[in-house]
């Protein structure tokens, strides 16, 4: 019987250079609930929110370990669970309130978890589940968009992890609307076409006078990774009645600002669901589940670009660092093999 396992935790805050950052450790395998499942991990992915938990978290001496992306196999469940078994394939994105992926088992509430896609490695799934469940919510939840949608979209930070899966969404699930992605480098331009972008401007400064050249009329949606000082050039290029998703931390907003055009800013967090155990918390499991079938049709591909093995401190350390760098196209994924056969 299983008692302990390796995982990767830090017990203070440290800065991504310094080894205490992330540490080898070994834990007590984690307990399930009624509705948990119990995972070995065979992949992880790294996000911006890891990086921000790593440094605005103080665990006071106790291991926290991070994560939240995984695909694995299910190797125990609960009493109560339903929807899946022992041996099935499994990606989710786990609980902010609970400890992260980065370990050799997980436990996870099963409706917040998906069926693997069958056409993807442990590697390449592990790339998709945090920014598809952001990019899902922010697209139909929050802005409403469905199959007869039309307008055009903005997307700040085109070629980052969530944008690679809102450009793909929107262009698979609501055909009719424009996507314009802003994308700087020439590799970042050429990523976000690939993926169906159906244009590209530029960050910063230069995003108004951009936007303006490509949608003259001003556009209808901006899903914002980075708000930070834009918010007179959103209120600019917006039409009227326009919407805004925001998933980044400005240090202010002056929302007054949005009124004269009645405009709306909406947030997406995709661990509300888990953090207030929501009565609609499975729909998480059911939008996974249409991801899969998405990508098993051809119709959306993994994001997955830079792939680490085994997981390790180390290689965590490493993508920590490419994940802060700012310059990563798509997801940086460790992995427990250096090829994940799925």
């Amino acid at each position: 019987m299983i008692e302990n396992m390796k995982a990767i935790a830090y017990t203070k805050n440290a800065p991504v250079s310094e080894p205490t950052s992330q540490e080898d450790v070994t834990l007590p395998l984690p307990q399930i609930g009624a509705r948990d499942l119990l995972v070995e991990v065979k992949a992880v992915s790294v996000n911006p929110a890891d990086a921000k938990m790593r440094a605005n978290v103080d665990p006071e001496g106790a291991s926290k370990v991070l994560g939240y992306d995984a695909a694995g196999i299910v190797h125990a469940v609960g009493g109560e669970v339903t929807l899946f078994n022992v041996g099935d394939k499994v990606y989710y994105a786990g609980d902010v309130t609970r400890q992260g992926t980065n370990s050799e088992f997980h436990a996870v509430d099963e409706r917040i978890v998906g069926t693997m896609p069958t056409s993807l490695d442990f590697a390449q799934a592990a790339a998709l589940p945090l920014t598809s469940i952001t990019a899902w919510e922010g697209l139909f939840d929050r802005f409403g968009l469905h199959a007869e949608s039309t307008g055009t979209l903005l997307m700040i930070g085109g070629a980052g992890g969530v944008g690679s899966m809102v450009i793909q969404l929107a262009k698979a699930l609501a055909p009719g609307v424009r996507v314009i992605a802003s994308a700087t480098r020439p590799e970042s331009r050429e990523w976000v076409l690939g993926l169906g972008a159906d244009g590209t401007v530029r960050h910063g400064e230069h995003l108004r006078e951009d936007v303006l050249k490509v949608a003259p009329e001003g556009v209808n949606y901006i899903f914002s990774t980075n708000s930070e000082g834009q918010l007179t050039a959103y209120v600019e290029i917006l039409q009227p009645f326009g919407k805004i998703v925001a998933i980044d931390d400005p240090t202010e907003m002056d929302v007054l600002a949005l009124k004269t055009k009645s405009l709306s800013w909406h947030w997406e967090f995709m661990f509300t669901r888990s953090m207030f155990q929501t009565p609609d918390m499975i729909e998480q499991h059911h939008l996974l589940d249409r991801v899969a079938a998405l990508v098993d049709a051809g119709t959306v591909r993994t994001t997955l670009t830079t792939t680490l093995a085994p997981i390790s401190a180390e290689n965590l350390r490493a993508a920590h660092a490419l994940v802060e760098s700012g310059r990563t196209l798509g997801k940086v994924v460790v992995a427990a093999e250096p090829s994940v056969a799925s």
